[in-house]
């Protein structure tokens, strides 16, 4: 990712980098996707990838609570992806090794969503 001179906390943080690069990966193969599916399947894959991400850079600016609250966002985003990335392999957009590449992504984002969101939660209840 490229660097700026004006720099926010939350981009040191591993787990909105990898959330930034998946929705590129989503953003990259929605675009060979129909374009009768423009303001359905491929619009709600996006946003839904993007998401993560935004939800991860926008709690991460509040209290531990909020954070926390955000990052369950960020995991029902992650997970809303594998479905649409489902629908997406169903309907011939996507080939199997692209819906697998995007579990594993998924797995792994979700992965450290949890485990950010149990470290934060110890933090509240201390």
């Amino acid at each position: 990712m490229r660097k700026s001179r004006y720099h926010f906390k939350f981009e040191d943080l591993t787990i909105y980098t990898v959330a930034m690069e998946f929705g590129e990966v989503i953003n990259k193969q929605t675009k060979k996707f129909p374009k009768e599916e423009r303001f359905e399947l491929t619009s709600q894959f996006k946003r839904a990838a993007d998401s993560i991400a935004l939800n991860i850079a926008e709690g991460s600016g509040g209290s531990d609570k909020q954070f926390h609250n955000y990052l369950g966002n960020a995991w029902h985003s992650a997970h809303e992806c594998v479905s649409c990335s489902s629908k997406a392999l169903l309907r011939d957009y996507i080939t199997s090794e692209e819906d697998e590449e995007n579990r594993r992504l998924i797995t792994e984002l979700s992965k450290m969503i949890t485990t950010l969101r149990a470290i934060i939660l110890k933090r509240i209840n201390n």
